[in-house]
């Protein structure tokens, strides 16, 4: 067993017989900064969340989920820390892409409608106001950079790299995916305004959901009862952390020292009111 990756969030363990083991800290980054202070529980609900929608998307493509018992891993992970943010998958040939389902006028897209531009090959026919939702969710891939920033590429540019079959098949999941999720976190009082996905390929050469699903790092997640049109709708993520941040001219300093404890307990606090929604807790 060894360790391959050491991310943001998360430690990959490979053990090296077509299986992984995926650790979720509660480290929290912001502004391409990983910051010094962990959020109490966060690796908890992103695991938990994730491991929901594998479950719940499971009818529409199959995912790399083997267990989130303790019992089925390598003895260095049966121990209390490990419980309840591990997981053992299966280890997938990675598709470089980060497939990113936008479901509303919002960040780039907005600016780029904004200046009458295209978005990514995407034209809007009709007139959006910032947060609207689209009159049908869109996907636009990006590509997975070894260093630096993913860098935004039109659908077609990934179909054309990948082959138009599986260009065409990742589009199709992506999309069936967002829209089943999308109603159930609705009905929950979350708007999942857009999400990424990552897929990979078995060894049967399969189409395969991996990496995290629908969690709060991954996704922008509104409050649906504070949302309006027009505006920046409160969200359900690393927001409050951002904002204090900017609040202190901290953004992306690599030397801040500590968050304080007060926005460490409302960040976990968010973390835990969307996971108490979407899993019915």
């Amino acid at each position: 067993m060894k360790k391959i990756i050491s991310g943001k969030v998360r430690e990959v363990y490979d053990l090296e017989d077509g299986r992984m083991v995926i650790v979720t800290t509660d480290r929290i980054s912001a502004f391409d900064v990983i910051l010094p202070t962990m959020i109490t529980d966060k690796g908890k609900v992103l695991n938990a969340l994730a491991n929901f929608w594998f479950d719940y998307t499971k009818d529409i493509v199959k995912n790399h989920m083997i267990s989130s018992d303790l019992k089925d891993m390598p003895a260095e992970f049966q121990k209390p820390e490990f419980e309840g943010r591990t997981i053992l998958v299966k280890k997938l040939k990675m598709i470089p892409y980060e497939v990113i389902v936008r479901g509303y006028m919002f960040g780039s897209m907005y600016e780029a409608y904004k200046r009458g531009e295209p978005f990514l090959g995407h034209k809007f026919d009709k007139e959006y106001k910032q947060a609207e939702k689209l009159a049908e969710p869109i996907v636009t891939p990006s590509t997975k950079a070894e260093e630096g920033h993913d860098i935004n590429v039109t659908l077609q540019y990934m179909k054309d790299d990948l082959g138009e079959e599986l260009g065409t098949k990742i589009e199709q999941v992506a999309l069936a995916i967002y829209k089943k999720c999308y109603e159930h976190a609705k009905a929950n009082g979350i708007i999942i305004a857009d999400t990424k996905f990552e897929f990979g390929l078995d060894e049967n050469g399969d189409l395969v959901l991996g990496d995290e699903v629908l969690t709060p790092d991954s996704s922008r997640f509104w409050d649906a009862s504070k949302y309006e049109v027009g505006g920046s709708p409160a969200s359900y993520d690393k927001q409050f952390v951002r904002d204090w941040l900017k609040e202190h001219n901290l953004a992306g300093d690599p030397n801040i020292k500590e968050i304080p404890a007060e926005v460490v307990a409302k960040t976990s606090e968010i973390y835990h009111e969307c996971e108490r929604r979407i899993c019915h807790k």
